[in-house]
């Protein structure tokens, strides 16, 4: 049995650990938050679930990292929330926000846990699968019950195993394109669900913040998010198939902030980082040309914002650095 003392962390070790150390501080401070304003007593206990869930990640990384003797992140604090601040967003808001947090957890520990060579480091993951799949599990649950579940759309079985015969069935273009396959329709609507969230989110970030350019690249991203939502609900209705509306305004008329600037630009940042890699594989999925040219047309209106918001932090002095390589020219001081 490999020791883990014995092994030094990979930089896929190191990377993953870093991150989730960062997006669970996040997470906790947006909770907590969350748990004070919340007024449905079953939505409250799926935040009161995960929020013990993210102080129990929190704990396992940094005693793997303090093992380690590697320097703890500073990540976000209570100085990054104000508990005290009014409501900003509805109960409905606060219980998609949940789900939608478990359906990006679930993955990313995946992908960590399936890049980990470590004992440790591989038990933690599959410990944080388990139980993000258990709170994605209560949230999906409650929304059903509450009636307030959108499944993505239906179609009719095939009668048959048929193969393609004709190279039309990539083209997208001209009156004749084909029907959406079963994988593309599961991608717009995922994309256009997650853009919902990021969609309100910006609204009121924007509404509650402090600092002239971050509300203004906060409105910016609300308009972005309104564009490509529009992309993924015309694909779908050309087809005769449903798109989901929002969930409700999800945005009260609070005027002060729960969260720091920081936070909330880094909040925006890790949604459009998530953003980034589901189109990618919405892409790959994706046979029909139209759509994958237009998830390259939105990859790159994406990765233009993204360094926008980055830039911005920088600016700010907000954007902790992450674990590096070695600058081997600088070492050998050429």
């Amino acid at each position: 049995m490999e020791n883990s003392q014995d092994t030094r962390l990979t930089s896929a070790e190191i990377g993953g650990l870093w991150s989730c150390y960062l997006n669970n501080t996040m997470s906790i401070c947006t909770l907590k938050y969350f748990k004070n304003i919340v007024e449905d007593e079953q939505t409250k206990s799926i935040i009161e679930y995960a929020l013990e869930l993210s102080n129990e990640y929190l704990e396992r990384v940094t005693n793997i990292l303090k093992a380690e003797e590697f320097p703890i992140p500073q990540g976000f604090t209570q100085a990054d929330v104000n508990l005290e601040a009014p409501r900003l967003f509805t109960d409905i808001f606060i219980l998609n926000f949940a789900k939608s947090m478990a359906k990006i957890g679930l993955g990313t520990y995946s992908l960590c846990y399936s890049l980990s060579s470590r004992n440790d480091v591989r038990e933690l993951y599959r410990y944080c699968m388990k139980t993000t799949t258990d709170l994605d599990e209560r949230s999906v649950n409650l929304l059903k019950n509450k009636g307030l579940y959108i499944r993505p759309p239906y179609i009719t079985y095939p009668r048959k195993v048929r193969f393609v015969t004709k190279k039309k069935f990539l083209d997208g273009l001209g009156k004749n394109k084909r029907p959406l396959t079963a994988h593309e329709i599961t991608h717009l609507f995922s994309n256009l669900d997650t853009n919902i969230l990021g969609h309100m989110l910006a609204i009121g970030f924007a509404q509650v913040a402090d600092d002239k350019e971050v509300q203004k690249i906060l409105w910016k991203g609300k308009r972005m998010s309104e564009k490509q939502r529009k992309v993924f609900s015309d694909k779908l209705l050309d087809e005769n198939l449903p798109s989901p509306g929002t969930w409700d305004s999800g945005v009260t008329k609070a005027t002060e902030s729960p969260f720091s600037d920081k936070l909330m630009l880094y909040m925006i940042s890790f949604l459009t980082a998530a953003s980034l890699g589901n189109y990618g594989l919405a892409m790959g999925a994706s046979p029909r040309m139209d759509l994958g040219s237009s998830y390259s047309k939105l990859m790159t209106e994406v990765s233009s914002f993204a360094k926008e918001v980055a830039d911005l932090m920088i600016e700010k002095g907000w954007l902790e650095e992450p674990p590096q390589a070695e600058n081997r020219e600088d070492l050998a001081d050429l």
